[in-house]
């Protein structure tokens, strides 16, 4: 089906146009119609899939049209991580180019005076994570008697993160009669009590199993020496001249360290993980986008939500530990009906994470052995240890073995510390 078949307005369509894109996706399809009717909708979507426009267009062809006096927020859209906010603020402002609306992003990690600026100018559109939103909202800088449509994208994620108490509460603040979108990669349990809660009278949307991948990924892993393995990843790199290139490693440490050395192969590389300020790695990302940046070397939890347009190449440098993040780490690639290549290289060290990813995904990985990189088989295998299951497990068995003593006179602070850390991470 085509965009101009949807019923979307001439300045969305020249929008539209503009990024390139003819064809609609299933989820935008599906759901594009059943939200300008303005039906709450709990949706089940991958990232890639097309989603962000999937609610952005039919949003803003919904929002009231300012008048002459000064504007109030009539859509919020939640989203778990500073990243993937800026990147729906980014796309609520690319189709919406030919429209009256401002949008405005909130997140922690940068200024809030900025963004107070910002919305006492008036503002449309807000996209927010839910600690910094609750900051603002304890400030008295921001209203949301007026919201119309909410939107909680990836919300099995903020579950995940532990935002559900900070969700609820800004539910609160929010007026009764308006339209909700739950988008989600899963239809948990949790979420269904969420969506019970938050929707009335729903639309059910599905697009894609659980762990499904796009048909456009190509995947090989290569069998490779641990010590060899940067060698082999530049030499794949130079050889065959890829030019944007997602890495994935396991820890921050590691993301450092293999950045330094693709740099000094001559490679331009950054690295983005937790440690970065929030100005770096959205710098970090703006440079990856635009080709200044060859290579983005990132951990899981710093790729969160990166929406890359045709991004060519995502490279497993280490297997995670778990096998659903596999399938999280390639979905950065074709995205939107677009070809992609997804590589692992695979020391003998991981052979059990590579089965547990097969066993995942029901089939065998293609393997290709590059000359000049045979591993040795004399390597003996080193257990890859997982350091958060070791430190869970560990302060399983402190509190296992601790004797109750009653309610603790500080639990309340400690619950707050920790909410407000959340908060501040947002």
């Amino acid at each position: 089906m085509l965009f101009n078949e949807l019923g979307l307005s001439a300045e969305l369509l020249r929008a539209i146009d503009k990024k390139g894109y003819h064809k609609t996706t299933p989820i935008q399809r599906q759901a594009i119609p059943v939200i300008l009717d303005g039906t709450d909708v709990l949706a089940c979507a991958q990232t890639g899939t097309g989603k962000t426009a999937g609610f952005t267009l039919p949003i803003l062809q919904r929002l009231q049209k300012p008048s002459s006096g000064p504007r109030h927020v009539q859509a919020l859209i939640l989203t778990p991580t500073r990243e993937l906010a800026a990147q729906v603020a980014e796309s609520v402002r690319d189709y919406g180019y030919h429209l009256p609306f401002k949008a405005t992003v909130i997140f922690g990690g940068v200024s809030i005076n900025t963004q107070i600026a910002k919305l006492r100018k008036g503002t449309d559109v807000v996209v927010a994570t839910p600690g910094r939103l609750l900051d603002h909202i304890e400030r008295n800088t921001i209203d949301l008697s007026r919201i119309k449509i909410l939107v909680l994208d990836e919300a099995d994620r903020m579950l995940d993160m532990g935002f559900i108490r900070d969700i609820r509460r800004i539910l609160k603040k929010l007026p009764r009669r308006r339209q909700n979108l739950l988008f989600s990669a899963t239809f948990s349990n949790e979420i269904r009590r969420l969506a019970t809660d938050l929707l009335n009278a729903p639309i059910e949307i599905q697009v894609a199993a659980r762990n499904a991948l796009a048909d456009g990924v190509a995947q090989v892993a290569h069998p490779v020496d641990r010590a060899r393995k940067r060698a082999l990843l530049s030499h794949r790199i130079r050889s065959e001249n890829w030019r944007q290139v997602l890495v994935f490693t396991r820890t921050k440490h590691g993301a450092n360290r293999l950045a330094e050395q693709l740099s000094k192969d001559g490679l331009n590389t950054v690295a983005i993980h937790g440690n970065k300020s929030q100005a770096s790695r959205t710098r970090a990302l703006k440079e990856f986008k635009d080709g200044t940046v060859r290579i983005l070397v990132a951990t899981d939890i710093a790729a969160r939500g990166l929406d890359i347009d045709k991004l060519p190449h995502v490279v497993n440098y280490e297997l995670p530990h778990v096998a659903e993040d596999y399938v999280h780490r390639i979905g950065r690639t074709a995205r939107a009906g677009q070809k992609g290549h997804a590589v692992s290289l695979v020391c003998v060290d991981e052979k059990k994470l590579l089965l547990g990813i097969e066993r995942l995904l029901k089939h065998e990985i293609e393997k290709e052995i590059i000359p000049g990189y045979e591993p040795d088989p004399r390597i003996k295998v080193t257990p890859i240890t997982n350091g958060r299951s070791r430190q869970t497990t560990s302060r399983r068995s402190s509190l296992k073995n601790k004797k109750y003593s009653g309610p603790s006179k500080n639990r309340g602070k400690q619950r707050q510390r920790s909410r407000d850390q959340r908060r501040r991470a947002s």
